[in-house]
């Protein structure tokens, strides 16, 4: 079973630490009903209940509250809600009440989705007690999640390799902070993130570390460390004599998003290539640098591996 996120080693509850998470596009939308009388379901579409327009005020009532699900459940974060919006389908019973909630922040906006519905269902119950005592809410639900680790895919999610390089990381001296970053934000972005790996500056294996990988299956190679200009920066000296083809589209990305963004950037000899039918990307050592190249990298770079075996351009 998997452990809950909300809670600590000692079982008290925690809010979840989504600092170091990318920012990525959300949608949620979830759904609910309110079963009710046949005339009160008439009055309501008349206009005719006497404390005012039902739906109108429910709509309201779910956006708001959306937009303020933080305030309402504990361990829900405060989002950046870039849109609501609620529908009603008037059945001969019931009424089915549907949001649609939208962001793009580090984590998604199901719980806000539900909020929007559960608030709405609670503004009609309010609004028509007073002439039905037999309504009912019942069946909310979340209906669809887009975005984050579960969320759907309309491009394939490569299985990826992180390597890291640096001297004191290996000796046990520095604790490997990069990799774990690059590790997270692509196993967030739906990828399967089972290769990870540290080795020295320079180190010879980094070659062979690369070769066993993609002979078992890896698609997508990370390295961080080694591409500034020290003596000891040697990883692309390294992957100069496998690459089978640069991209330097993606090199130029990756440069012109980090100049913007530290002018120390040009320093910095990352490279992006292929070897045999894989993708390494070489990235520097700092956390700032891996988790630009997130930004940069996530969603854009799963579309090329349509575009290798012909699918789409």
């Amino acid at each position: 079973m998997d452990e809950f996120s909300h809670l600590d080693a000692n079982g008290n509850v925690r809010m979840v630490d989504i600092t170091d998470k990318l920012s990525t596009s959300r949608v949620a939308r979830a759904e609910g009903s309110i079963s009710m009388r046949p005339e009160t379901l008439s009055a309501i579409q008349d206009d005719k209940v006497p404390k005012g327009n039902v739906l109108t005020t429910a709509k309201i009532a779910g956006i708001n509250a959306a937009k303020n699900t933080a305030h309402l459940i504990p361990m829900c974060h405060q989002l950046n809600v870039s849109y609501v919006d609620l529908e009603f389908e008037l059945r001969s019973n019931s009424i089915k009440i549907m949001s649609l909630v939208k962001t793009k922040d580090a984590t998604g906006v199901e719980m806000e989705a539900l909020t929007a519905v559960s608030a709405a269902a609670l503004t009609i119950y309010d609004m028509c007690k007073a002439v039905d005592d037999t309504m009912m809410i019942k069946e909310t639900k979340l209906i669809e999640k887009i975005g984050g680790r579960s969320g759907h895919a309309t491009d394939h999610r490569p299985r990826v390799g992180v390597i890291t390089l640096s001297d004191s990381v290996s000796s046990g001296k520095a604790q490997d902070r990069s990799g774990p970053i690059l590790s997270e934000g692509f196993s967030d972005a739906g990828c399967d993130v089972d290769h990870h790996k540290v080795l020295p500056d320079g180190s010879d294996e980094l070659v062979t570390i690369i070769g066993e990988w993609i002979e078992e299956g890896v698609e997508l190679i990370l390295t961080t460390g080694g591409t500034g200009i020290g003596k000891r920066d040697l990883t692309i000296e390294k992957m100069d004599k496998v690459f089978d083809a640069r991209l330097p589209g993606i090199e130029q990305a990756l440069h012109d998003h980090g100049r913007r963004k530290v002018s120390t950037a040009m320093l910095s000899r990352l490279a992006a290539g292929m070897v045999e039918d894989v993708i390494v990307i070489c990235l520097p050592g700092s956390t700032g640098a891996v988790k630009d190249a997130l930004s940069v990298l996530i969603p854009t770079i799963f579309h090329s591996f349509h575009v290798m075996r012909g699918e789409r351009h």
